[in-house]
């Protein structure tokens, strides 16, 4: 739903044929997938194409980099990306687990704080500004979270929201569902700084996995940054268990 995303967006044909395609995201992450047996022929523009779409970006004398990460057993992808000028970093993803079959405890909250979905868009303002101060990052814009809620897969009864009982915005767990996989998924989640360490996060994952089973999920998934431990100990807590890593790569562009 990026307008900027769909901007740096390519596709690769034989004739009529689609063999690959790839996107630059606002963070600078190169997405991508080719039919294997044309690896030799767009491998190279693939990534030469990435490497254009962040220097158009870039005034005079600037350096940034183009990212790309896959999962940590992904050997093929490893060696493409090394192959093409890619040095790993320290910086890892981890996706967590949990089987729905299994009991899901109720969640708890301190007393006169809520959980319910969200109103609408007129609360995407308040949801924004709470993902930004949870993370410290700028880029969860009014406009970003308006354009996350106008994507065809959003649901707004499975995003939820802690209410204070002031009726601030306390902490949020956005869930969707895979009706073909039967996989939901119980992120991101994020609790206002002013908040957190009252087990607000822990509630929603709770509550998200509740109604991701009533929808008919079989399992419940999460990603988190492998440096957040929080987070980790927090799904560790309901039950969530590892299921894989994904590593970082890095490739300078001047």
């Amino acid at each position: 739903a990026s307008e900027e995303i769909r901007a740096n967006t390519r596709l690769w044909f034989d004739d009529d044929q689609p063999v690959g395609w790839a996107y630059v995201d606002e963070f600078n992450n190169l997405r991508w997938e080719m039919d294997g047996q044309y690896g030799e022929r767009i491998g190279a523009e693939i990534v030469a194409w990435g490497e254009a779409c962040i220097r158009k970006k870039l005034a005079d004398g600037e350096t940034a980099t183009l990212d790309a990460s896959c999962r940590e057993d992904y050997a093929e992808r490893i060696s493409f990306l090394n192959g093409h000028g890619f040095r790993q970093t320290q910086d890892t993803t981890i996706y967590m687990t949990r089987p729905l079959s299994e009991p899901i405890p109720e969640p708890e909250l301190p007393l006169g704080f809520v959980i319910r979905p969200i109103k609408g868009t007129e609360e995407a303002e308040a949801v924004a500004s709470t993902h930004r101060a949870a993370f410290g990052t700028e880029y969860m814009t009014t406009e970003s979270r308006l354009a996350i809620m106008n994507t065809s897969e959003y649901d707004p009864s499975l995003d939820l929201l802690v209410i204070t009982p002031n009726e601030t915005v306390a902490a949020y767990c956005t869930c969707s569902v895979n009706d073909q996989t039967k996989v939901g998924f119980t992120d991101p989640v994020a609790t206002h700084p002013n908040y957190q360490r009252m087990g607000l996060a822990r509630a929603l994952l709770l509550k998200g996995m509740q109604m991701l089973k009533e929808r008919g999920m079989k399992s419940a998934q999460l990603g988190t940054s492998g440096d957040n431990i929080s987070m980790q100990k927090t799904a560790e807590s309901v039950g969530f268990t590892v299921e894989y890593k994904t590593i970082w790569f890095i490739k300078e562009v001047n």
